[in-house]
């Protein structure tokens, strides 16, 4: 059976010599993966483009009752990027997300609010011209109430963090006892995004860093970030 329905793209595998698996969250499907033949081919023939991390697509797709991978008949750009394929910090802002939504999006069923945030939030992602350093933050705040553990206040992520049993191993975080410190920055950017003042790059990074152990109390093997040291590199400042 065809169905049509948009796409954001998470990621893709190689697969075989021009081949690719592509992992992708849809409107009508919510997460499934898809072969799509001949998008690696060399020259002008290429279209490999199209699956980069959160790029918007318009499918025909195949379905299977038995599930696993199926195909892809037609598929083109659903709104193609002004900016962020020229930016390395907007790209490699996506490369993270879209590696925190493949790690947290589990379901294979349509979830219209989901799909609508991650399709809007990625357009005016793109239509954003300066000011986008925190974007990632509130991303993540914004995404945890669709997940179901969006938290009310600073405190609660803060405490959460504060009190997990290896709390004192998370990543670049400050010790437990300074953790207070970011309570302020959270309830800034849950309760006015747009008007949040992040200091700088370090303090960036540590309430990124408190936010990932927050999602790794709440998703199961949530596992190692792996787009995580570009994103930090980029944004260093």
């Amino acid at each position: 059976m065809l169905v049509k329905t948009r796409g954001v793209v998470l990621n893709y595998i190689k697969f075989r010599e021009s081949s690719v698996i592509v992992k992708v969250y849809t409107e009508q499907l919510g997460i499934q993966s898809y072969i799509v033949n001949g998008v690696r081919k060399k020259g002008t023939g290429s279209r490999i483009a199209l699956f980069q991390p959160f790029t918007l697509l318009e499918m025909v797709v195949y379905t299977s009752h038995r599930g696993g991978l199926t195909r892809i008949s037609e598929y083109k750009s659903a709104h193609p990027f002004s900016t962020i394929p020229f930016d390395i910090r907007k790209s490699s802002i996506l490369l993270f997300l879209s590696e925190m939504v493949s790690r947290t999006v589990k379901e294979e069923e349509e979830n219209q609010p989901l799909f609508n945030f991650l399709y809007n939030a990625i357009i005016a992602f793109d239509e954003q011209e300066s000011y986008f350093e925190n974007f990632h933050l509130m991303f993540l705040l914004q995404l945890s109430y669709h997940l179901g553990f969006g938290p009310s206040s600073g405190t609660e992520i803060v405490e959460q963090v504060a009190f997990s049993a290896n709390a004192q191993a998370m990543t670049s975080a400050p010790p437990v006892l300074t953790l207070q410190a970011y309570e302020v920055y959270f309830d800034a950017l849950l309760r006015q995004p747009a008007e949040a003042n992040i200091p700088n790059g370090k303090v960036r990074r540590e309430l990124l860093a408190i936010l990932i152990r927050y999602y790794q109390l709440h998703v199961d093997k949530l596992g190692e970030i792996k787009s995580l040291a570009i994103l930090s590199e980029v944004l260093s400042e």
